[in-house]
């Protein structure tokens, strides 16, 4: 995936967005550190792009809340100690 800089652009918004056009994504990077994903859309497709999008974005979450599971024990417990966990969480909220 190619890069682009903030700088970049600020500088020259014109190539960049043929550049979007032509590459189909572009990685928009701050001091060489990912932040920011461009993808080209238009009116036709925007409300598919962004629920396509936001769908990506909950799997991955729960990938990384699965993950973290296995890692401290949690997706090893039993329906009882579950509903004890929640008890317990009920309770203190009380």
């Amino acid at each position: 995936m190619d890069t682009l800089s903030i700088r970049d652009l600020r500088n020259r918004p014109g190539a960049v967005q043929a550049d979007l056009s032509k590459k189909g994504e572009l990685l928009l990077t701050s001091n060489g550190r990912p932040v920011a994903l461009m993808l080209p859309v238009d009116g036709s497709n925007l409300d598919e792009t962004l629920q396509a999008i936001r769908l990506a974005r909950g799997q991955l979450a729960l990938r990384a809340l699965r993950r973290q599971a296995r890692e401290h024990g949690a997706s090893e417990l039993s329906q009882a100690d579950i509903d004890a966990e929640i008890a317990a969480a009920r309770k203190v909220r009380s």
